[in-house]
């Protein structure tokens, strides 16, 4: 077994936040290492926990427990496999976002611009979309759409148009050969945020983060029991902004339904009216830390 990748950020502060019933019934949608969920198995007594992740690393990790079961797929179906295990309701979510320093350490996934590896960035190994695919076969449009909305980069166009050009002469295929390509267009002031801000659109797009959030967030409600609680962790401010909103609205748009008396229908009540953020200790010893927010609510209708 590899023992947990990282030390969750968070840890006791979201698992405190489920507010555990000792015999209720659990997920955790991004098991990775398996840090969140052994603490969730620790506060159960009888009760039952389910855990999902689509990496077949993570599946390396699974915990022997009668308690515990296993769902190797992306959290988006989270309903549906619920349901298959004969499970109808849940008294808890907790979602840890983003991608773990165990994918961003491990070379060969390509998802850092610290190693020069194919450039890849798959969560599901066995995916037909890599970023080395995308790089070289996705037309124009949709390159500056990625680096757009999902890097909210200023200059998405120039970044789409250089790829272009230098595809037409070699294909990209290792994370060396992308930075040689886009340098032209990479500022030397604050280089390392701007190719932080360009890998994570390429991540978003392959893994299709932001809409797997939305149809999770979607069977969330399907899934929760009253009372039930939803815990998010958040990376960046596409996600963070996204989960914000479906906790204060209960939509994907945040927009608030209003009932026949023109209240505020929201099937959701904050437990966290701000983000709870990790503490100066918990950054310094784990940097993946310094962007975390934790968002909690619970659901009351």
């Amino acid at each position: 077994m590899n023992e947990m990748y990282h030390i969750p950020v968070l840890l006791n502060e979201s698992i405190d936040a489920l507010n555990i019933n000792p015999t209720g019934i659990y997920v955790d949608v991004t098991f990775g290492g398996g840090g969140h969920s052994r603490e969730i198995l620790k506060r159960l007594t009888t009760g039952k926990l389910v855990s999902f992740d689509r990496d077949s690393d993570a599946e390396a990790n699974k915990i022997n427990d009668d308690r515990f079961i296993f769902v190797r797929n992306n959290f988006r179906f989270l309903h549906n496999f619920l349901r298959y295990n004969k499970i109808t309701e849940v008294d808890g979510i907790l979602a840890d976002l983003g991608v773990s320093s165990h994918h961003f350490d491990d070379a060969s996934r390509g998802f850092s611009f610290r190693y020069d590896t194919d450039i890849d960035m798959r969560m599901n190994k066995n995916s037909d979309l890599s970023a080395a695919k995308l790089l070289n076969e996705y037309d124009e449009s949709e390159l500056k759409r990625i680096f757009r909305n999902y890097g909210e980069l200023t200059n998405a166009n120039q970044l789409a148009q250089i790829i272009i050009e230098k595809r037409s002469e070699t294909k990209i295929k290792t994370v060396n050969d992308f930075l040689n390509a886009i340098k032209p267009v990479t500022p030397k002031k604050d280089e390392n945020k701007f190719l932080a801000k360009v890998f994570q659109a390429l991540r978003i797009e392959v893994n299709q983060e932001i809409d797997a959030l939305e149809q999770m967030l979607v069977h969330s409600l399907k899934s929760l029991k009253n009372k039930g609680r939803m815990v998010v962790i958040t990376y960046h401010s596409l996600e963070d902004r996204l989960v914000k909103n479906f906790m204060r609205s209960g939509t994907v748009d945040g927009k608030i339904e209003k009932d026949f008396y023109g209240n505020t229908d929201c099937p959701f009540k904050l437990i966290t009216r701000k983000a709870i953020v990790p503490n100066d200790s918990e950054i310094e010893k784990n940097s993946r830390a310094r962007s975390a927010k934790l968002r909690v609510a619970e659901k009351i209708k």
